[in-house]
């Protein structure tokens, strides 16, 4: 029994019946996005209420695992705790099978034909999505300068010189120009 499997036999016909798990493991493969996520076997803190019901097991809990990874403006590195409820019910192996028969139920997962359920694909379906898309260090994040690659934290008065292309050509026929004669006004 690895520790991202549960054991649930003893739950099995007994409708009421509860216990508790807690455990720490480690953090499996792909709980990441580009930017973000949880390194593989890094701790995942795991707390676990697990209830019989005539379905099958209810699972609530929490699980909190250490996120790393980089801001996606400033590109700093990132690392805070993630914390995810859980709240899935698993049903009981022939009950999936009917349900599987007649039609597909989103809120309940199968457990195994062992009596087992598998908490990877839950904490992976949770974990993940609780990542942000666009992960920052701050809100007010300035980021980095479009045209250079400045990092834009270090002087907010940072900026290019940028003329509208459409401009370009008149930029090398005022380059021939005389200058004007300040006095007068006219060219010389």
């Amino acid at each position: 029994m690895t520790a991202l499997r549960v054991d649930v036999q003893e739950l099995r016909g007994k409708p009421g019946t509860q216990y508790e798990i807690h455990r720490t493991v480690p953090a499996p493969e792909d709980f990441a996005t580009v930017l973000i996520g949880i390194p593989k076997d890094s701790e995942l803190q795991v707390d676990l209420r697990l209830e019989s019901v005539h379905e099958g097991v209810l699972m609530t809990g929490t699980a909190v695992g250490e996120v790393t990874g980089q801001c996606g403006r400033c590109l700093d590195e990132l690392e805070y705790p993630l914390t995810v409820d859980i709240m899935t019910l698993f049903s009981w192996p022939e009950k999936a099978r009917t349900d599987a028969a007649e039609e597909e139920d989103e809120d309940t997962r199968p457990m195994g034909n062992d009596l087992t359920i598998d908490l990877e694909p839950v904490l992976r379906d949770l974990m993940v999505s609780a990542l942000p898309f666009q992960p920052v260090c701050r809100e007010d994040c300035p980021g980095l300068c479009s045209s250079c690659g400045f990092r834009m934290e270090d002087d907010l008065e940072h900026h290019h010189e940028q003329l509208d292309p459409r401009w370009a050509a008149l930029k090398d026929v005022a380059a021939g120009l005389p200058e004007p004669d300040p006095e007068s006004g006219t060219s010389t």
